[in-house]
């Protein structure tokens, strides 16, 4: 099948409001996950592991820490003009206003597709763990001679609120588009399930910038609110089943279809378990698939002692003697001291956890000093005075102060390796 050119817009600009206290000083796809990414390498990961290299991210709330990371962590190729990752904010030329929603945020941005002149233009967002082949996608949006064509999946009927609802024919041709209906219409033969649109579409290229212009024109922000039901009126528009998509490498003990909103705090802890195990449902490792991410140059970890299960231990982390860890996930720099017990947790960059503490079912942001015997995770009252507690009882620490310097397993003040 014609290789036809795709370039991607990835929508990075996310608040993340039902991140925080993680979303503080940071956008949602530049959260961390799992014991070295942010969220936004897995679909930058797909994009590049696709051959899709022309990748514009658009940015908007709390950005630093995500350009930050884009300019350290995704650099392609200097030498191939189209192979790029780059980050494009509000550039406020149709108006003094940021992106006011999806559509608007392209069409912002509209002189971005013409000067690339592409076949395709693929919109994507940057808040969910997954793998994904996404020319799989555009070969069948060509096979179908589809206008738009968007990716979607069965989820729980109680959770379709949260999505576009899609009603498709057998051959995927769509039929009816809810948008964040209030009563989402289930899936013909599965009253329990209703067939989501995953946010993320490819477009023909005229198709998308027709539909662009008169979207202004009309005063309409959106894709999913606007856009694709008045397309659905006038062109052809097709669902891709993602739980068609094959992923080289995936092992026999994951789930094969793997693909999670983790857009609340119960939903971000619950995915970390998934990533967990000697067969975990996500094994972050695949050699045929990788993700892609910082090229942080720091030490190994150092194991000097302590009891460990079931965990994972990223770069220039330190546990001593006596301390118990299990089920957790620990992110570079983090120094675990004596007698300390971490029974579900998520030590984030940067942390101390000091002599003798107990912690459990805690996500702790970057750059905290846990005081020494401190228990936080096992009495919700108490740790709701000083923390945040979800309602799957999960206690998060907001991030602390940065600093530029450490205390190493001696004591001694040395710089960091930070990012």
């Amino acid at each position: 099948m014609k290789a036809d050119r795709t370039i991607a817009f990835v929508m990075a600009g996310g608040q993340g409001s039902r991140l925080q206290p993680l979303t503080t000083a940071r956008s949602k796809p530049s959260v961390p996950f799992g014991a070295r990414y942010r969220i936004v390498d897995f679909v930058l990961s797909n994009f590049v592991n696709s051959n899709i290299r022309t990748i514009y991210l658009l940015v908007q709330y709390k950005s630093q820490s995500l350009i930050e990371h884009v300019r350290k962590s995704w650099t392609i190729s200097p030498l191939l003009q189209q192979q790029f990752v780059t980050v494009v904010p509000p550039q406020m030329m149709s108006g003094e206003h940021w992106f006011q929603g999806t559509a608007d945020a392209v069409h912002q941005n509209i002189n971005l597709i013409e000067e690339q002149a592409p076949d395709l233009v693929a919109v994507f967002g940057a808040d969910h763990i997954y793998r994904m082949d996404i020319r799989q996608m555009v070969d069948f949006h060509l096979a179908n001679r589809a206008d738009v064509t968007i990716a979607a999946l069965p989820v729980p009927l109680r959770d379709a609120r949260g999505f576009g609802v899609i009603a498709a024919r057998p051959d995927g041709r769509i039929e009816a588009f809810q948008e964040k209906p209030a009563n989402p219409s289930p899936m013909p033969g599965n009253p329990d399930q209703a067939y989501a649109s995953m946010g993320n579409y490819i477009f023909s290229t005229q198709v998308l910038l027709d539909a662009l212009e008169e979207a202004k024109r009309n005063g309409e922000t959106d894709f999913g609110g606007h856009v694709l039901p008045r397309l659905l009126r006038t062109h052809r528009l097709f669902a891709y089943d993602f739980a068609t998509n094959e992923i080289p490498g995936i092992k026999a003990y994951e789930q094969k279809v793997y693909w999670r909103d983790v857009g609340t705090l119960d939903a971000y802890f619950d995915a970390h378990k998934d990533v967990l195990g000697a067969e975990p449902v996500f094994d972050m490792f695949n050699p045929q698939w990788p993700i892609y991410s910082s090229g942080y140059q720091g030490p190994v970890a150092r194991v000097l002692g302590g009891e460990l299960r079931n965990s994972l231990l990223a770069a220039a982390v330190i546990t001593h003697e006596g301390c118990r860890i299990s089920n957790s996930i620990i992110r570079r720099e983090a120094v675990i001291e004596e007698d300390v017990e971490l029974e579900d947790c998520i030590i984030m960059d940067y942390v101390r956890v000091c002599r003798g503490a107990r912690l459990r079912r805690v996500i702790v942001d970057r750059h905290n000093h846990i005081a020494p015997g401190d228990r936080i995770g096992f009495d919700p009252e108490a740790d709701r005075q000083r923390f945040t507690v979800t309602e799957g009882g999960v206690t998060v620490i907001p991030a602390g102060r940065v600093s530029f310097f450490a205390r190493d397993h001696q004591g001694t003040l040395r710089r960091s390796y930070s990012e």
